[in-house]
């Protein structure tokens, strides 16, 4: 789906997720995994992503991000662009405790947000989100789930019910976008 087509449908619902790995990172870092820092191909990634987004009016009211250095740089960078509007929680069981941190981060979401941004690690955002995508959901976007989340990508959902609402198969899969397609 193009992303003229995508910002369309969105505007078609009421609540707006936004499930995104995080950007591109050094393969290893001394300190560990946990402590992965974003390359300069990650921070240009996360720049277009936000921007991309943004010009699709989907800024995010909240934004749950994995405590993960890269994550949290690849969050940074985002609101560069994204401004002083989003809650922002960082929380480090986006990093380690798998699909459940994503229901969590749904479930504990307040009723007035529109738009929640959760940003996360693979295996977990691609598992999640097949999850998430209901039968409305097209084939051809589902099936770019299976293959895994490249960096910087993000997923797109919508739903007229709160995100605390929000059960397995019921949110409709509108997109999955990378930062190609905001070039």
């Amino acid at each position: 789906m193009n992303v003229r087509k995508a910002a369309r449908k969105v505007k078609d619902y009421q609540h707006v997720l936004l499930v995104m790995r995080h950007a591109k990172t050094e393969p290893s870092n001394a300190k560990g995994d946990f402590d992965r820092e974003l390359l300069d191909k990650g921070l240009k990634q996360a720049k277009r992503m936000a921007k991309g987004l943004k010009s699709m009016g989907l800024t995010p009211d909240q934004i749950d991000c994995s405590s993960a250095v890269r994550a949290r740089q690849t969050c940074e960078r985002m609101l560069k662009v994204f401004g002083d509007g989003p809650k922002v929680d960082y929380t480090k069981s986006l990093y380690e405790d798998g699909m459940q941190s994503v229901f969590d981060a749904l479930a504990s979401c307040k009723d007035k947000r529109r738009t929640l941004l959760v940003i996360g690690h693979e295996p977990t955002v691609s598992m999640a989100c097949q999850w998430l995508a209901g039968p409305r959901s097209g084939p051809e976007v589902t099936d770019l789930l299976k293959l895994g989340m490249s960096t910087a990508c993000v997923a797109v959902f919508g739903s007229d019910a709160p995100f605390r609402k929000w059960g397995t198969h019921e949110a409709d899969l509108i997109a999955v976008l990378s930062p190609k397609d905001f070039d």
